[in-house]
């Protein structure tokens, strides 16, 4: 399962070092040693990965190479991090106008009764001609047409004319009258249908009496309501043709503000450059750890498994010899202990001797150590091998892997200098962003003319509200007259009332009812006096804010206005907006419409072809040079080696030593062998019990000397021949069982690392690449916030026109809403109270005489009436 896997990974594209890294030794006795070098494998429990060998780590390392590759190879920015967010401070100034809105009330439906009534006064469309006319050449203006145009104002006039002229005169001939008691007296007769009458006319002048009371209180609010938002409306004009005022001749500075703000992505991509050959030198540390420390691993174990067989190589000579030198030794003992024991064995004298003769005629030497294979050729190849002390090798190459992003740090040095050399500079297009903005002239004369309007304006606001508080004062006294009417009526009314009902009492005053009556009559009295005021004050005021909503009011609201302002020759050079500022024919209606949906400046005045902002923010210059210098970092990972010359002398003498060829077959049939056929030590004891058993002493003697010559020649020759063999088979099954597969692995990590050292740079320059890559677009993310900033900032905020719609619409709110319709409801409500004047005047003179007393009744006894008021009178008694 494994090999299959295996060699599914080789199929990829890593090409063939991985099949041949995949298809190394699988067994080594000094793997275990090579696994406490690496990190816990994965698979761990898997058997193959537990099997002694080199195949484990090497396994590892190439999975390393292939997981190193694709990690390379897929841009994977996840060490960085995306950009930080960056705060930029505002650079537009606080020109913003707050939207005004009347809020809705109760007097909204007086304020649209006095729009219809002032539509049906003012049926004509907006008088271009005439207002061209005016604007222009104010003395080419005919009378004809401007009675023409105020048609209705006109007919409004002579209705308050008429009243002018008729109300003094009627009341000038009702004082005549007065004073001459013909008019506004008393009854002088009583009729039946009296009751009625006088009941009709205390009606309809209790009914004239609280229409007035309504009007009264609507004209006593809206005089309040006018006069208190007349103050901060008229505020309210300076301070709108200041944010005009900025909205172009601020630009520029503010542009420059925003310019300067470039500065704080620079700074935070200087801090980042500090860090980043330390950042790179990790990235390409963390690559490719995985694969460098697994092949220093594999190398390490080959290098102790090298020590090891050469070690026991060594043993293995010098067994051979010591074997050889014994055999040479021992021969000539054996033969003569042989011939003694067949000499005393084989005598008559010698009784049972049969076991003992068989067994020294065995006596002799049994392996052949002359015929073991020969290994003097590996042995003189792997001379002084190894000559490198593997261990220590590892541990510097260790060292200098982990020292690396250290390293990448001193080698980007010079280019990370010359990279915040690039990052120090500013954009072409930034630097001229303030001075390529277009209009300064017009910029120049737009300030000018504003500022002198705000001049001119401050005098005559001031004025304004002078008169304004004159009119006021003006307002509120004659509300007052007219209160004090409706308090003369209704007191009167209640004193008339209060009359009539004391008449059934024989015994009462005639006091209540005159009194009523002559309450009336100031009344009438008072609306005679300040009649003539009313109409001049209702008419003034009529005139102007009629005017002011039919003219201005709706013609700006349905954007006729705005059409008239945008036909050329209409306005006079100085209201010209387009020669003020110097700049093509615009339209004041689609400027207005643009500025509301938020267009920048240079779009609504139609100077896109002067100015480009996108032009002014294309940074792809100064952020090509800053991949340039990105892209020139090199870090040179030449030092890493992986294998020092020592080192890959010992390998190359391991593969051509031919220790894999060494006959260890040979070895082994001569170590099977015994040194001596014959137990020594057990014929020594069957000597000693023959010679117990002999009867003759001196071959008694003889056996037992026999005896001890074979245990001192057991002891002192064939017990250390025995010792060597073991010493022999112990190295000769160690090289049998991994010298096979040593020249193999020998070759396998000379090829590995051999192209791991050819690759490393190549792969580490992918790394870098790719870390550089990532580098750059976060950095480049820093950049894009501020463009993204600027080009908001500057539409939104800096150079747009909104602050335009604003002042226009909050002119048109300030001027219409919060002054004319409060101004046209007043003088609405005192005109009616004016002309209810006129019935309040006659229902209050006829009224009165139903009050007074009445001067001759009914005689007839079947009137109720007359019963009801009859008072007996006193006659004189004549003597």
């Amino acid at each position: 399962g494994h090999q299959g896997q295996c060699c599914l990974w080789t199929q990829g594209t890593t090409g063939p070092f991985l099949a041949a890294t995949l298809i190394l030794i699988y067994e080594s006795p000094f793997n275990e040693l090579l696994l406490a070098h690496l990190p816990p494998q994965p698979d761990a429990a898997d058997p193959l990965m537990r099997k002694p060998g080199v195949l484990a780590p090497l396994l590892g390392l190439g999975l390393g190479l292939a997981l190193s590759l694709s990690r390379t190879w897929a841009a994977d920015c996840g060490t960085l991090g995306p950009a930080q967010r960056l705060a930029f401070t505002p650079a537009a100034k606080a020109r913003w106008l707050a939207p005004r809105a009347r809020k809705p009330g109760p007097l909204d439906p007086l304020y649209s009764t006095v729009r219809s009534f002032l539509s049906v006064v003012q049926l004509n469309p907006f008088p271009s001609e005439l207002v061209k006319s005016l604007l222009n050449e104010p003395s080419s203006v005919k009378v004809d047409e401007v009675v023409r145009y105020e048609a209705g104002y006109v007919v409004c006039a002579v209705i308050a004319g008429l009243y002018l002229l008729m109300v003094p005169t009627v009341g000038l001939c009702f004082c005549c009258c007065r004073q001459r008691r013909r008019c506004g007296g008393r009854l002088k007769t009583e009729h039946k249908a009296m009751a009625c009458e006088r009941g009709t006319l205390m009606f309809f002048l209790l009914l004239t009496t609280l229409l007035l009371l309504i009007g009264m209180v609507c004209a006593f609010v809206t005089n309040q309501r006018m006069h208190k938002q007349m103050g901060p409306s008229a505020e309210a004009v300076p301070e709108t043709l200041l944010s005009l005022r900025g909205l172009v001749s601020d630009v520029p500075q503010e542009l420059r503000a925003v310019a300067q703000q470039f500065s704080l992505p620079q700074r935070q991509v200087l801090e980042e450059l500090d860090g980043v050959g330390l950042s790179i030198g990790g990235a390409i540390h963390a690559q490719l750890a995985s694969t460098v420390y697994q092949a220093l691993a594999s190398v390490l174990s080959l290098g102790q498994a090298l020590q090891v067989s050469a070690d026991h190589l060594r043993a293995l000579n010098a067994t051979s010899v010591g074997l050889l030198q014994g055999q040479w030794d021992l021969q000539p003992a054996v033969r003569e202990r042989r011939d003694h024991l067949l000499t005393l064995l084989q005598g008559p004298g010698c009784r049972g001797c049969t076991e003992a003769l068989s067994q020294a005629h065995a006596l002799e030497l049994g392996a052949d150590f002359g015929q073991l294979p020969p290994v003097d050729n590996v042995l003189h190849r792997l001379q002084g091998v190894p000559k490198a002390n593997f261990s220590s090798m590892v541990e510097e190459e260790n060292t200098t892997f982990n020292a690396l992003p250290l390293l990448a740090a001193l080698q980007t040095a010079d280019a990370v200098r010359e990279l915040k050399k690039a990052v120090n500079q500013q954009p072409e297009g930034l630097k001229t962003l303030a001075e390529g903005f277009p209009g300064w002239d017009g910029a120049s004369r737009w300030s000018q003319a504003l500022e002198e309007a705000e001049q001119r304006s401050r005098p005559y606001l001031s004025e304004l509200q002078k008169y304004e508080k004159y009119r006021w004062i003006m307002g509120c006294v004659l509300c007052s007259v007219v209160l004090l009417v409706v308090v003369c009526n209704l007191v009167g009314l209640n004193l008339g009332i209060w009359g009539l009902s004391a008449r059934e009492d024989p015994s009462h005053s005639e006091a209540k009812g005159e009194a009523g009556a002559r309450f009336l009559m100031v009344g009438v009295a008072i609306s005679f006096l300040f009649a003539v005021p009313l109409i001049l004050l209702v008419f003034a005021t009529f005139v102007v804010g009629g005017n002011v909503q039919t003219l201005v009011c709706r013609s700006w609201e349905s954007g006729e206005l705005y059409k008239f302002a945008d036909t050329p020759g209409n306005l006079p050079p100085s209201m010209n907006l387009t020669q003020l500022l110097g700049l093509k024919n615009i339209s004041i209606l689609l400027t207005y419409q643009q500025c509301r949906e938020g267009a920048a400046l240079w779009r609504v005045l139609q100077l896109n072809d002067t100015y480009d902002l996108e032009k002014h923010l294309d940074i792809n210059q100064y952020t090509a040079r800053l991949q340039q210098e990105v892209q020139s970092l090199q870090v040179n990972v030449q030092s890493l080696d992986l294998l020092s010359p020592a080192a890959r002398q010992d390998l190359e003498a391991l593969k051509s030593s031919g220790i894999e060829k060494i006959h260890y077959p040979g070895f082994f049939v001569q170590i099977q062998k015994p040194v001596v056929n014959t137990d020594m030590k057990k014929l020594a004891q069957e000597l000693e019990r023959l010679a117990q058993t002999q009867d003759n002493s001196v071959l008694q003697q003889q056996l037992r000397e026999e005896a001890q010559r074979l245990r001192n020649l057991h002891q002192e020759n064939v017990l250390p021949q025995q010792n060597l063999v073991a010493k022999l088979n112990l190295s000769v099954r160690t090289l049998a069982s991994s010298a096979p597969n040593l020249q193999e692995e020998a070759s396998s990590i000379l090829h590995n690392v051999t192209y791991l050292k050819g690759e490393l740079p190549s792969w580490a320059n992918r790394v870098l690449r790719n870390e550089s890559e990532c580098f750059l677009s976060r950095e480049m993310g820093y950049f894009s916030q501020y463009v993204a900033w600027v080009r908001e900032e500057v539409t939104q905020r800096i150079a747009t026109c909104q602050p335009l719609s604003g002042a226009l619409d909050n002119g048109r709110v300030i001027l219409c809403d919060m002054v004319a319709d409060p101004w046209n409801a007043f003088w609405f409500c005192l005109a009616w109270c004016t002309f209810l004047l006129i019935p309040s005047i006659v229902f209050a003179v006829k009224t009165a005489k139903y009050f007074r007393p009445i001067r001759k009744r009914l005689s007839s006894t079947s009137s109720e009436e007359t019963q009801l008021f009859h008072i007996p009178r006193v006659t004189s008694l004549k003597l």
